[in-house]
């Protein structure tokens, strides 16, 4: 069996593959409007960890569509929500076998319900993965610490693959200065660089 899973580079989307990589044939997917150079970001990561990776072509509409929400909202959530929901569509249109990604039990954005996870499943024949969503935060740091090599730094300092990064660029390219900053709250973000020893 084979799964695509849904990758940004970071280091839920990473465990995530490596949960799933002793019963699926792990292929990493990154997704990109074509916005920023991200998919480039997610291709060294994934080289980093030793699992290859795809990119998807996204609709650019869904992009301006999710930074103008966001912009009006004036917090990214719904705005990065519209956006997960595009990416598991057009990869569970892919030929994987499932589909995945590095969703966690207490995150807040973004989530997939039990009804979109058995829609998508039904439409395109796949199945929907989300290996941690039973992992909290704190579980989820304990095994990233044991298992990866990881940068952290505020989002802006920080070069992934996810399409935040993306919709940065597009909210600074098409609104007034300093709306990048009114919709995204100062946090970290993580890279990961590579494997830990297993000794």
């Amino acid at each position: 069996m084979d799964v695509g899973v849904l990758y940004s580079g970071g280091k839920d989307s990473t465990l995530a593959a490596l949960v799933l990589d002793p019963f699926y044939e792990v292929t990493l997917v990154a997704a990109t409007f074509g916005i920023t150079d991200a998919a480039d970001h997610a291709r060294v990561a994934a080289e980093a960890v030793g699992f290859p990776l795809e990119t998807v072509e996204l609709d650019e509409s869904v992009a301006r569509d999710a930074a103008a929400q966001m912009v009006e909202d004036g917090f990214p959530r719904n705005g990065i929500q519209q956006v997960h929901d595009h990416v598991l569509e057009v990869v569970a249109a892919e030929s994987f076998s499932a589909v995945a990604d590095g969703t966690r039990r207490d995150d807040r954005v973004p989530t997939v319900s039990r009804a979109q996870a058995q829609s998508l499943e039904d439409r395109h024949g796949v199945d929907y993965v989300a290996p941690l969503s039973g992992f909290g935060r704190g579980a989820v740091d304990d095994l990233v610490d044991a298992q990866l090599v990881v940068e952290e730094g505020p989002s802006e300092q920080i070069q992934k693959g996810d399409y935040e990064a993306e919709l940065r660029a597009l909210i600074r390219e098409e609104f007034e200065d300093g709306a990048v900053e009114d919709v995204f709250p100062a946090h970290d973000q993580t890279r990961v660089v590579g494997l830990r020893d297993s000794d």
